[in-house]
């Protein structure tokens, strides 16, 4: 029997293992909304140079473009590991929000939205979750807790 006001499961049997892991929910959105974007900055770092990158960011009249392009390099490798292990969680995800904002609006909208044609659609996940994250902070499971301050 449920409690009064909570919907009734199609899959009873399935409570307690619902019940288990719900607490980690969050904290696993949290991890691999930072994780997935960590090869992203890895491959960068490792195959383009910013002389070969900073030159897209230029080209969308964005100023400081070499200063941006290392900005990128550190948000999508440094930011998104912080943002996985919840470590100054606020900081990271507007800084990944920007970026993925920049990202949607410069350089994917003429794509349109499906991320198979070039488009914004996962950028924009991103930024989503990323503002979801902002407001709500590193939360139980992270390094912001243990160590007790949010940022």
């Amino acid at each position: 029997m449920t409690a009064r006001g909570e919907p009734k499961l199609i899959f009873p049997g399935l409570a307690g293992l619902y019940q288990r892991f719900s607490p980690f929910s969050y904290a696993f959105m949290r991890f691999v909304t930072g994780a997935i974007l960590v090869p992203h900055g890895v491959q960068k770092i490792l195959t383009v140079p910013i002389s070969k990158f900073a030159p897209n960011i230029a080209a969308k009249g964005l100023p400081f473009a070499e200063a941006l392009a290392y900005l990128t390099y550190f948000v999508e490798s440094v930011a998104a590991v912080c943002l996985a292990i919840g470590l100054f969680t606020r900081i990271a995800a507007a800084a990944i929000g920007i970026e993925m904002l920049v990202i949607v609006l410069l350089f994917q909208w003429q794509f349109g939205y499906f991320w198979t044609v070039r488009g914004y659609e996962f950028a924009l996940l991103w930024l989503l979750l990323c503002i979801g994250i902002f407001f709500k902070g590193g939360g139980r499971y992270s390094i912001d807790r243990l160590i007790g301050k949010e940022f």
